[in-house]
């Protein structure tokens, strides 16, 4: 809008979930350009001019600078000033989700502004047009927030949403010994599919709680900022597919019952997860994509209980003697790479590699219990680069013999611990994997130690050309070139060059958008 501007192009890969969310955009926030004289005129025309954009299209105009910030809710959402409690509002929201067809849709009404009495805040519910429900509490979130417990009964209506693989199961019988308890949405009702729920609190929790299980088409739940949140169980969401749990500071434990599940994302302090098949079926989980962003390091007391196939456990009990001495397998590394070693996409953290180890690895990377064949992209995250950091990393790449793209991301801020083990016997000879296309660095504290780590990956793309990037901030992107002459004997033949274009392999880790 206004004065037209020429912006330089950035690779980004979204999940595309994503594209459900209410406030999910790819536009970057600039600041009023004096000649923009679109957001000079009164808000009462500009909330007009928005009114008659879609859903998605308004939203977006909130990141042209901050004057646009919430006028996409005062032009498509609608206000609600006589609600008194927050059971009211959710009583509201659910007949909104219902009739939104024939009532809110030919208006472009997407959602409600409540405004609570006595100055308790403002609370935005609303939705889009692919069925994404939001429900954002941010408004009205105290300092410091009371500890509260989130119980969820999800209550999904029917194996519909479920892939082809899980559909051999008796589902009449499940759905007989498990019979809904939930409202029977109309005809006209809208399919939420996605619901994203922003700091949820001790005093709206209860209300979440009694809106989930009348959302019988959810496949996805987003829960984020809840900054109260000590404890999450969600429980009979047998078509859940995906799950993604974001900085809630004060968790302790999470805990699922989710048949169908194959992207789980956390992001936080380690904390006691628990995962397990939903009903009567037995399934385990099958998880496709995963991240355990835990740079802020660990609680205590922490456990990983995540139930895996019978397939899985079967192979497991036979082979547990050698593959670990460990007694308590809720914490053991081998214990939970069984459990995610179907996962294609995954993100972890150096530190949660080594304190889960029983020992350092000793095992062939062919071996095809632990090997992780399916993974294709891998973010790796670690404090630092040093000697033994690296060493940890390429014994994990052991594990992924089909690896296509490695993303390394040093934050000094992530936690830290000492090392747990020697891993240079172990990585002399680094594996080659044959499927490396790229690898991206991001954060190497200065060119000395950029050139340390590249001189380590190299080995891994065997006779191919390594292709290599470096990212320092926001500006500075260096591919990695071979010297045509070394300047002096043994002299290292590589170093890292500024480029403009980046190469289409460098797009991010599905992760890195979350």
């Amino acid at each position: 809008m206004g004065k037209k501007r020429r912006n330089k192009k950035i690779n980004q890969r979204h999940d595309p979930d994503d594209n459900n969310n209410p406030t999910t955009t790819s536009i970057s926030s600039n600041k009023m350009d004096p000649n923009d004289y679109i957001s000079h005129l009164p808000d009462n025309i500009l909330n007009h001019i928005i009114s008659f954009l879609p859903f998605e299209s308004g939203v977006r105009t909130s990141f042209l600078s901050t004057h646009w910030k919430h006028l996409w809710k005062e032009a498509l959402l609608e206000p609600v000033h006589d609600v008194i409690t927050m059971e009211a509002a959710t009583k509201i929201i659910q007949s909104f989700v219902d009739d939104f067809d024939t009532h809110y849709r030919p208006r472009n009404k997407w959602g409600f502004r409540f405004e609570f009495p006595h100055g308790r805040g403002i609370f935005v519910a609303s939705i889009s047009s692919k069925g994404a429900l939001q429900l954002d509490f941010s408004a009205g979130e105290q300092e410091s927030p009371r500890p509260f417990d989130l119980f969820l009964k999800v209550n999904l209506t029917s194996a519909n949403h479920l892939s082809h693989r899980y559909m051999w199961f008796d589902w009449g019988r499940l759905e007989e010994n498990h019979s809904l308890q939930t409202h029977q949405p109309s005809s006209n009702s809208m399919k939420v599919k996605s619901l994203y729920l922003i700091s949820v609190s001790q005093l709206s929790n209860m209300a979440v709680s009694s809106l989930v299980p009348n959302l019988p088409f959810l496949q996805s739940l987003t829960i984020a900022k809840c900054n109260g949140l000590q404890s999450l169980q969600i429980k009979d969401a047998q078509g859940l597919h995906k799950l993604v749990v974001l900085d809630c500071p004060r968790l302790q434990s999470l805990s699922f019952e989710a048949v169908s599940l194959k992207s789980f994302r956390y992001r936080g302090n380690l904390v006691s997860f628990k995962g397990e098949p939903s009903g009567r079926c037995g399934c385990g989980l099958f998880l496709e994509d995963v991240m355990v962003d835990l740079r802020q390091g660990p609680l205590t007391q922490w456990t990983w209980d995540f139930q895996t196939s019978p397939r899985c456990l079967y192979y497991y009990d036979i082979y547990k003697k050698t593959l670990c001495g460990c007694t308590n397998g809720k914490r053991c590394f081998k214990s939970i790479l069984i459990s995610i070693r179907g996962v294609k996409s995954l993100t972890i953290c150096r530190w949660f590699f080594e304190t889960s180890m029983c020992k350092p690895l000793s095992f062939s990377s062919r071996d095809p219990l632990l090997c992780m064949s399916d993974l294709k992209e891998l973010w790796w995250i670690d404090c630092s680069m040093e000697r033994e950091s690296i060493n940890a990393l390429l014994c994990f790449l052991k594990l992924c013999p089909n690896l296509e793209r490695l993303f390394v991301t040093i934050d000094p801020k992530c936690y830290n611990m000492p090392s747990t083990g020697k891993y240079s016997d172990l990585v002399i000879v680094p594996d080659k994997l044959g499927d490396l296309k790229a690898v991206k660095l991001e954060g190497p504290a200065d060119e000395e130690k950029e050139n340390f780590i590249a001189r380590r990956l190299i080995p891994l793309f065997g006779e191919n050309n390594p292709v290599i990037i470096s990212k320092s901030g926001e500006k500075c992107i260096k591919h990695l070139v071979k010297v045509a002459k070394m300047e002096k004997k043994g002299k290292y033949p590589y170093k890292f060059k500024v480029v403009e274009n980046v190469d289409e392999y460098f797009l991010d880790h599905v992760h890195m958008n979350v």
